[in-house]
């Protein structure tokens, strides 16, 4: 059988308030994890894993437009600039969770939001846009908050399922730890056919894990 796609999405907050440890460990962890994505990909042998990544601060860009395939991708560091226009990244996004351009034979796509902040602009209006579209509304899910201010509602209400919850990295520790489970876990559930309806995470191991948080000395 074909392998059948697996487009994986990064949306990374890279506003002023992410300046400094954080965007640094940011970066190092999601360096990091693209082996750990690479084995459950060959793990995985049906499924064709596409990396991609959004940065969104005073404007939402694609940092890697072009679907490429995890055993190719090269991670490129991101750096802070501005506001925190979420609902710009959702919007960005949507539009490539419509058939076309997404293949109507793919694996559930996966999204990964990572943020520290309050959106600055209309969230809402862009989780819509991506609750609207087919794909949006099977993709596996998951949302990391970097630091003990992040608004988890957001991303509780981004994860749009109430047995799901918000990874919580107050460390540099932590983020890496999560950053690793969000890369491998969810590549894990999305590689898998799911029959019949319902919420496919509900039928999967997909309980984040408890992230200890012993790194005293870090303060974010």
């Amino acid at each position: 059988m074909a392998n059948r796609p697996v487009h994986f999405i990064w949306l990374l907050d890279c506003s002023y308030s992410m300046q400094g440890e954080k965007i640094a460990r940011l970066n190092y962890a999601i360096r990091e994890a693209i082996p750990e994505m690479r084995s459950v990909a060959h793990d995985n042998p049906a499924a064709q894993l596409l990396l991609r990544t959004v940065t969104f601060s005073t404007t939402a860009k694609w940092h890697h437009q072009t679907p490429v395939p995890v055993d190719d991708f090269t991670w490129q560091d991101v750096e802070v600039d501005g506001m925190t226009n979420l609902g710009e990244a959702l919007s960005l996004v949507s539009r490539e969770l419509q058939s076309p351009p997404m293949p109507q034979r793919a694996l559930k796509p996966v999204l990964a939001l990572v943020s520290d902040g309050v959106p600055t602009d209309d969230w809402k209006a862009g989780l819509k846009a991506v609750d609207a579209t087919p794909w949006g509304r099977k993709a596996v899910r998951v949302a990391i908050a970097i630091g003990h201010d992040a608004d988890r509602s957001v991303l509780q209400e981004f994860l749009a399922n109430p047995e799901l919850q918000p990874l919580d990295a107050n460390s540099p520790k932590q983020l890496a730890a999560a950053i690793r489970w969000a890369s491998t876990a969810a590549v894990k559930a999305a590689s898998q056919p799911v029959a019949g309806s319902g919420d496919p995470l509900a039928k999967q191991p997909f309980a984040p894990p408890v992230l200890d948080d012993d790194d005293d000395d870090d303060v974010w």
